[in-house]
């Protein structure tokens, strides 16, 4: 079926069922352009509270269509893909962190919203990388438990005074990322902006002129006065940015930059999705309950 079909049968389709699509900025481009709103972790779970819509099709990977499911129960929430997961969520488990808390019980756990709902409801709040630094800086809390990005917690590490015990989790897509790459971009772009996302490694982030969230990497090349820049993120936004702003030029730290999962989300499985109401993503609510909790306290932080 040609793309300009499929388009068309899911607007048809969203009408019929009061549904909205929330795309993450890895997704696919054709995907990004039939949804109703695109935006990084942050702004997808504030999107979700917000919407009118009966019916929530996820365009991105499991933990986020849990976090609309656990923010707004009252809707159907949809995963066009059910195995389109997020390796790095996998990297902590209910009975590992409880075993953490047990050998530090004085500390706070701060949970990267990049994870699974069981690991929410194990949390005392939730962040993002847009307000990780903010979050680790609201608790009272001298000690926190910071799961499961590594990277992430060892740069906000360096905006605290708080003890952070990190996890030796990471995205393989910005882990991937080396120091080299950039060395060698900045001798071909000596005047371009590095921008670089916080889930990349330190030895990666201190070539960095801005470190930025996915939606701050956005902001930051529109409102820079700079015309080139070097993106240490994944490499759609590469493709968005170079979209959004013609006049400007923009370089990958790496083309092997690849959110697989996401990329798994098409213009076909949407419209299976919305044909078939499928598939649906339910989180138990013994585990929706605790889970709401640390969202609602990051959401709070944050402004809703």
């Amino acid at each position: 079926m040609e793309n300009q079909l499929i388009i068309e049968g899911i607007e048809r389709l969203k009408a019929e069922r009061n549904a909205v699509i929330l795309s993450h900025f890895y997704t696919r481009r054709e995907v990004q352009e039939v949804a109703d709103f695109v935006g990084d972790s942050l702004s997808l779970c504030k999107a979700a509270v917000n919407s009118k819509a009966d019916v929530i099709v996820f365009a991105g990977v499991h933990f986020m269509a849990e976090s609309a499911s656990i923010i707004s129960p009252e809707k159907l929430v949809l995963l066009p893909v059910p195995d389109a997961g997020c390796p790095m969520a996998d990297m902590v488990t209910v009975e590992s962190l409880r075993n953490a808390k047990e050998k530090h019980p004085n500390a706070a756990v701060v949970c990267y919203i990049n994870s699974s709902a069981a690991i929410k409801a194990e949390s005392d709040i939730c962040c993002t990388s847009a307000n990780a630094i903010n979050v680790v800086n609201s608790i009272e809390d001298r000690e926190i438990i910071f799961v499961p990005d590594k990277n992430l917690g060892a740069f906000v590490s360096l905006h605290t005074d708080k003890k952070i015990h990190l996890w030796p989790g990471f995205c393989h897509v910005h882990d991937n990322l080396r120091d080299d790459n950039i060395k060698e971009l900045r001798k071909l772009h000596p005047d371009a902006k590095f921008l670089a996302h916080p889930e990349c490694r330190p030895q990666v982030l201190r070539f960095a002129d801005r470190i930025l969230s996915t939606s701050g990497i956005m902001k930051e090349a529109g409102s820079s006065d700079s015309t080139e820049f070097i993106i240490g993120t994944e490499r759609e936004i590469v493709r968005n940015l170079k979209a959004k702003y013609p006049d400007k030029e923009f370089y990958p730290v790496s083309e092997k930059a690849f959110c697989y999962n996401m990329k798994k989300i098409t213009l076909e499985s949407i419209l299976n999705s919305l044909q078939n109401m499928e598939y649906e993503v339910h989180v138990p609510e013994h585990v929706r309950v605790k889970a709401r909790k640390a969202l609602d306290r990051m959401l709070e932080i944050s402004g809703n």
